[in-house]
């Protein structure tokens, strides 16, 4: 006869557990509302919207998984992160558009691929105008904010690492994070 050897039931710490449920029930509370929101960064995309929210359901999962106690409101982190991936993507898109040369790729259909499938040629100008403001703004951050800008949004560093590259507080590296949105904010609502 066979022995079967029988394993102890997984039992995750409650801290595990207390956050997988946290992060379940904001998932479920701002879904429809993350999706609405995706749509409207993707401007009607459906697919880029999907992978918008997968790659931010999988950040926040994992950042609440190394360190539930830094978020004091979930629901709110979510659009927070979803805000950042966006950024990337659009970042990602400057980078290949950087790569390909302009002057030799005229042809419509170009704008429409950089843009990215399911957009029709007004939509492409637009996104592309909205990268090219993008592109304006950072050229007038200071090289300070450059700095800055290249370590938490294009590096993705988290705040501990911004603020022992730049020797403050990881409460002032947060703050100039924060004042570097707006400055760049109000340069796009300005350009």
């Amino acid at each position: 006869m066979e022995r079967q050897m029988t394993l102890p039931p997984v039992v995750l710490p409650s801290t595990l557990a207390d956050h997988d449920h946290c992060f379940d029930r904001a998932w479920r509370n701002v879904h429809a509302a993350l999706l609405r929101r995706a749509r409207r960064l993707s401007m009607g995309d459906v697919y880029l919207a999907d992978e918008l929210l997968a790659n931010t359901a999988l950040k926040v999962f994992l950042y609440l998984r190394n360190g539930p106690e830094r978020v004091r409101d979930p629901e709110g982190f979510m659009f927070l992160v979803l805000d950042h991936v966006f950024l990337d993507c659009v970042r990602k898109r400057g980078r290949e558009d950087r790569v390909l040369d302009r002057e030799t790729m005229i042809d419509s259909d170009w704008v429409i691929d950089l843009a990215g499938p399911g957009l029709d040629p007004a939509q492409a100008v637009a996104l592309q105008q909205e990268l090219d403001q993008l592109d304006a703004a950072l050229a007038r951050l200071n090289p300070m904010q450059r700095q800055l800008f290249e370590m938490r949004f294009e590096q993705e560093l988290p705040y501990p690492d911004i603020a022992s590259a730049l020797q403050v507080s990881e409460a002032l590296a947060r703050k100039r994070v924060e004042l570097l949105r707006k400055r760049l904010h109000g340069l796009m609502r300005h350009a």
